[in-house]
């Protein structure tokens, strides 16, 4: 056993070392999504187009991509807390080099390199912290665990949306460019004084273990599904601020009010689907059923802004609830049927697919707003979940343990 790793640890324990958790995959969100929320503020003030400016926005998560299966490899084999503080460093220098070049009016270039370490670094957090879900909690209670863990990324949009745009048109970029520093600072600490390394670090990565991806199709069918959930969830987190202020010209405040508090409510919506995983016994179920509302809505948001509804924007809070509660279902069922060996990578495969279809969808449809309007970019985002419905996969017996030792 590693010094300092107990054999077993408290109920108390374990949701304290979740709420950590959290903290540090919401990291992974300010350092990768935050400058999307600063979109408007390049436009107006540096005279990036659109499609500039979600090139910038995407270039966090090309770093993101470049690492991630590197980072669950690491995971594998060094455990959750020391790869944590390695990568929260890392990310924690690219986003004070971003600072810095926002407050030295550097252009393009310079704020691109930040924010490419920023994303290098920020790849651990999410297989991380959902190994540690996998390894505290019975499979009883993983999906409402991991539910919780999951707000991470809702709640790290909601807190870039209520302060970068607002920040950024009262103070300017180097404010705004602040957020991103102190979550991730706030986030290294919580890895370096709450997270214990679960028991399925142990002996993880030895090469006796068989590859999951042999002989069955289940994780490659839930990479594909959400593949093709993520892009309207990308969209939605993406464009929503410019669509509400440029598009329809809400002040920042008012816009960052209503993305924030979406994001809330997208995040209860993730403990909801993953308790009634918990339920019904079944993490793909509640999938099936998300993939259907996150169609249904994002279609009905190009609809209502098509026609010039005074109803689009409470269409885009249905549509951006529905379309992220997935997210940790998928985390906990490929965890589960990965097994401890396996863990770390096969959720950095499911980061990286997520991440590079992020990283290509965001310039295609910002050119596609600026050639045909948001409700064009809405209806192709709608086209994705239902192609998804049918890929989604049986459930399967999990690999890790159902009852982790206490």
């Amino acid at each position: 056993m590693m010094p300092g790793r107990p054999e077993s640890i408290s109920d108390v324990r374990a949701w304290t070392m979740l709420a950590c958790s959290l903290l540090a995959a919401m990291t992974t969100t300010c350092a990768t999504i935050g400058v999307a929320y600063v979109i408007p503020e390049l436009h107006r003030s540096q005279g990036m187009s659109l499609s500039s400016a979600a090139t910038l926005a995407a270039i966090p998560t090309i770093g993101l991509t470049l690492t991630i299966i590197v980072w669950g490899a690491a995971l594998d084999r060094f455990g959750e807390r020391r790869v944590l503080t390695v990568s929260l460093l890392i990310t924690l220098a690219g986003t004070i080099g971003a600072l810095a070049a926002a407050a030295a009016g550097a252009g393009f270039t310079a704020l691109a390199a930040a924010l490419l370490v920023g994303g290098l670094g920020a790849g651990a957090a999410n297989g991380a912290s959902g190994r540690i879900v996998v390894g505290w909690f019975p499979a009883s209670s993983r999906g409402t665990a991991m539910g919780i863990r999951q707000m991470a990324q809702p709640l790290g949009i909601a807190v870039c949306a209520l302060t970068m745009p607002v920040l950024a048109a009262r103070a300017g970029l180097t404010a705004a460019f602040a957020v991103p520093v102190a979550v991730t600072a706030l986030g290294l600490i919580a890895v370096v004084f709450g997270i214990i390394d679960p028991p399925i670090g142990r002996g993880a990565g030895s090469a006796s273990s068989a590859n999951p991806y042999r002989g069955a199709t289940f994780l490659q069918r839930i990479h594909a599904v959400s593949v093709l959930l993520v892009i309207p969830q990308s969209m939605l987190w993406t464009f929503v601020p410019a669509w509400l202020i440029v598009g329809h010209g809400w002040s920042p405040l008012s816009a960052g009010v209503l993305v924030t508090a979406t994001q809330v409510v997208g995040a209860l919506g993730r403990i909801a689907a993953g308790r009634i995983s918990d339920v019904w016994g079944s993490r793909m179920r509640p999938i099936r059923v998300i993939a259907v509302a996150a169609g249904a809505g994002t279609a009905l948001l190009a609809l209502t802004d098509w026609i010039g509804s005074p109803l689009a924007a409470a269409v885009m809070v249905v549509a951006t609830v529905s379309s992220v509660a997935d997210n940790g279902l998928a985390f906990t069922a490929i965890a589960e049927f990965a097994g401890p060996s396996w863990s770390g990578r096969a959720l950095g495969v499911q980061n990286t697919a997520q991440y590079v279809t992020t990283a290509a969808s965001t310039p295609v449809l910002g050119a596609l707003i600026e050639a045909a309007g948001y409700s064009a970019a809405f209806a192709v985002a709608a086209i994705a979940p239902v192609i998804a419905i049918p890929l989604v996969p049986r459930d399967r017996t999990p690999r890790i343990s159902e009852t982790p030792v206490r």
